[in-house]
């Protein structure tokens, strides 16, 4: 029971110790490189390649209904595709296409070129959580499926718009002082 003591105390050091340093490191560092870069050697045997929180080793996403997604970044690339896929179904002129395109191509990149970072592919993306990003593919597919049902394209007409700003001399710009009084002309 003694030896047993000793074991649970020494973990328990080895916690503090790796928790203190895990909070003192930079925001900019991985959770990840902190564990793996600034845990004492001896407690090597307690770290293994899945670090609690990063990575595979995600428990929770932190938001309400939607579960953590192991295979997250494939999933991407697969929908992801698949929406580029479906949009040469539009003609190539069609904003929504342009843009559709644009944002597939920048998600499937950012997600093949990190395809075991799940945080690099969210820091690049900057949409949310990788498993978020999926849930945008499915969302992004239905109103694809309803902008091509529709044709929606067609549907779109050019607008002339005309701007002229009032200039003059004096620098009017209508009912705005810029001296800091809040009076009206």
């Amino acid at each position: 029971q003694l030896l047993s003591l000793l074991y649970l105390t020494s973990a328990i050091n080895i916690f503090f110790i790796m928790l203190k340093q895990i909070t003192t490191c930079s925001h900019t560092v991985s959770r990840r490189a902190c564990l793996t870069n600034f845990a004492p050697k001896s407690s090597s045997r307690f770290l293994s390649d899945v670090v609690p929180g990063v990575g595979r080793g995600k428990t929770s996403t932190g938001l309400v209904g939607l579960a953590v997604d192991q295979d997250a970044i494939p999933k991407i690339i697969e929908k992801y595709a698949a929406l580029l896929e479906k949009a040469k179904a539009m003609p190539e002129t069609a904003e929504y296409r342009i843009n559709i395109e644009k944002i597939c191509n920048h998600r499937i990149n950012a997600a093949t070129a990190n395809p075991d970072d799940p945080e690099k592919v969210e820091e690049i993306i900057n949409c949310g959580q990788v498993e978020e990003i999926v849930e945008q593919a499915d969302d992004e597919m239905t109103v694809m499926n309803m902008y091509l049902k529709n044709r929606w394209w067609e549907h779109v007409e050019e607008v002339d718009i005309e701007f002229e700003p009032a200039q003059t001399e004096g620098g009017d710009h209508g009912d705005v002082e810029w001296d800091g009084s809040d009076e009206k002309k």
